[in-house]
């Protein structure tokens, strides 16, 4: 007689029983970074699941960052390396406006994209670092995102920060952590730069945006997350959800941790 196996599916009842067991909690808030292709099965399947591990009172919210109409964005550097200045030009110009109720956000994944579409998501206003959400946090989690400040205290993280919010790793690692940027602010006179950006206009078309901000560097995250899990201070979950190996732990913590370890780390580095 053949084994009978159970494909690892992400609807239902299984899959949030897996989140729950994990830790995500019941009317709480959750920021999800998630690789689907690590974890297996579809975006919205995984999306209701984490819905209904939630409950009707939980709030999830996703990045939706959107670096392909920025001229100063990694992305773009990458793409026009060795690329004539006409060409450069050409793409630049090529450049999509951001428009909140429409840009998309591909680098995000599947997930990320599931949860901005759905009808009831709601996603803050940054041309750049924006985050949707679905639940009955989302407003208060997402308002007042000020177009200066990518992932600081006036951005969600913050407000997800005072909410005592959990990150969930789906299938990721430390280095897709965004909430350690909070942390970034929150070292001494940290390094400036100037970004730009093309934005949508009232009378419609996209018009170029400059402004400055701290300097984001995520080059170290993993190694920040490999301290953060070894000084157990943090209260990681980690366990497989779908066919991924994911962790879960307090935003909250996660970013008191990495504040003192910037701090100590690039300072003597710099």
């Amino acid at each position: 007689m053949r084994p009978v196996t159970q494909p690892p599916l992400l609807g239902g009842e299984r899959a949030a029983a897996q989140l729950y067991e994990l830790g995500v909690r019941q009317g709480g808030v959750v920021l999800v970074h998630a690789s689907m292709r690590s974890v297996g099965g579809d975006a919205r399947s995984m999306a209701d699941a984490l819905r209904r591990a939630l409950g009707p009172q939980g709030t999830l919210v996703v990045p939706a960052f959107t670096p392909e109409n920025s001229d100063t964005s990694r992305s773009f550097l990458d793409r026009v390396r060795g690329l004539s200045d006409e060409a450069r030009a050409e793409v630049r110009a090529s450049m999509p406006a951001f428009d909140p109720a429409a840009s998309p956000a591909p680098t995000m994944g599947a997930l990320a994209e599931v949860v901005r579409l759905t009808p009831g998501a709601l996603r803050s206003t940054h041309p750049q670092t924006s985050f949707a959400a679905l639940g009955p946090a989302a407003a208060q989690l997402l308002a007042g995102h000020r177009q200066d400040c990518h992932l600081g205290e006036a951005s969600p993280l913050a407000r997800l920060y005072e909410a005592d919010a959990q990150v969930l790793l789906l299938g990721t690692g430390f280095g897709s952590c965004t909430a350690f940027h909070l942390a970034e602010y929150r070292r001494p006179a940290p390094p400036r730069r100037l970004y730009r950006c093309v934005v949508a206009s009232e009378g419609g078309g996209g018009g170029w945006w400059e402004y400055e901000d701290i300097v984001l560097d995520d080059s170290d995250f993993a190694a920040l997350g490999d301290d953060f899990v070894h000084a157990r201070a943090g209260r990681v979950g980690t366990g497989r959800v779908g066919t991924a190996r994911s962790h879960l732990f307090p935003l909250r913590t996660a970013v008191d941790f990495a504040t003192g370890w910037l701090k100590g780390r690039r300072s003597r580095m710099s």
